[in-house]
């Protein structure tokens, strides 16, 4: 497996630097609004990208009405230009889906919230796994800790499960990304992730950020989609899609890379003014050409497609 250490710079950089670099590369084309119905109104987003379930591919999206938390996970698929629910298949109360395939079978994933044990009338929220040979079969695997977003889980190259994980507080802030390898998804557990070692230097203690998708890529590597965020001094949220490689056996990795920002995607509403530029890592599809179809949650209304250089090919020159 070849290194990335010659990728590091040794430095951590804000969402500010990591713009000005993006400024001076190729940049996204062919931004396009992925049209929902189906759902009485709700809104759609944060979406996972296309995946093949039997015969058809589906994207699995955040639906929530625009003043609420409290959302479900459906399941659509393309009919005549428009996703729509597919029939049969099951609804969870879950936000920001994800998935992979480990061994064969799909894992699903979201965040699902509670009433908060400490604080009154406040939400706790934690990462739910199911898995499934497809999706009408999937069953609850485990759950992650209290607290606890952004995991996400990768089959290696000898059938070993990485974890990245996202603690928040005493360890890890507003949001860091750690890493560990267990020998199987029967090895998943909250003490496991919660002992998770931190890659330590990806960002400073205002600024937070996550993994939203992991690619086992042709060499070994892991090609991380993710994002990382900043408030600005009107505590606007601001969120950026990155990406960065990680050595699963060494623990090295990459310079953070942005890939796109809000203004590179077409106008549309947000569920909030402090939200208006978001942009949330939903799933990344490499094409053949060179490029690649990111799919992202827009502004907490909205999904949306838009094709980037692919941002992985570099990690496996």
């Amino acid at each position: 497996m070849i290194s990335v250490k010659e990728l590091v710079k040794n430095e951590v950089k804000t969402c500010r630097d990591l713009v000005k670099e993006y400024i001076g590369v190729p940049q996204p084309e062919a931004p396009e609004k992925i049209q929902f119905s189906g759902v009485e109104g709700r809104d759609v987003y944060n979406i996972t990208a296309p995946f093949k379930d039997g015969e058809e591919y589906v994207i699995a999206g955040r639906v929530e009405e625009r003043d609420s938390e409290h959302s479900e996970v459906y399941f659509f698929v393309n009919r005549g230009g428009e996703w729509v629910p597919r029939k049969g298949d099951p609804v969870f109360k879950l936000q920001d889906p994800f998935f992979t395939r480990i061994r064969g079978e799909l894992v699903l994933g979201g965040v699902e919230i509670f009433p908060h044990p400490e604080i009154e009338s406040a939400l706790g929220w934690r990462t739910v796994f199911y898995k499934g040979k497809t999706i009408s079969k999937l069953k609850k695997l485990t759950v992650g800790p209290d607290g606890m977003k952004d995991l996400r889980l990768v089959e290696l190259m000898d059938g070993s499960v990485g974890i990245m994980t996202r603690p928040q507080g005493e360890k890890g802030g507003r949001g860091e990304i750690g890493f560990v390898k267990v020998p199987s998804l029967e090895d998943v557990s909250i003490e496991v992730i919660n002992d998770a070692p931190l890659l330590e230097g990806q960002f400073i203690k205002e600024e937070w950020g996550g993994a939203n998708e992991i690619h086992l890529l042709s060499n070994g590597l892991l090609g991380v989609l993710g994002h990382i965020a900043c408030f600005d001094e009107e505590e606007n949220r601001h969120y950026y899609p990155m990406v960065f490689a990680l050595n699963p056996d060494t623990g090295d990795f990459s310079d953070i890379r942005i890939i796109a920002r809000r203004s590179d995607f077409l106008e549309g509403d947000a569920k909030r003014p402090d939200l208006a530029d978001v942009v949330f890592s939903g799933g990344i599809v490499r094409n053949e050409n060179g490029t690649a179809d990111l799919y992202a949650g827009i502004s907490d209304a909205e999904a949306q497609r838009i094709t980037v250089p692919d941002p992985f090919l570099t990690f496996e020159k």
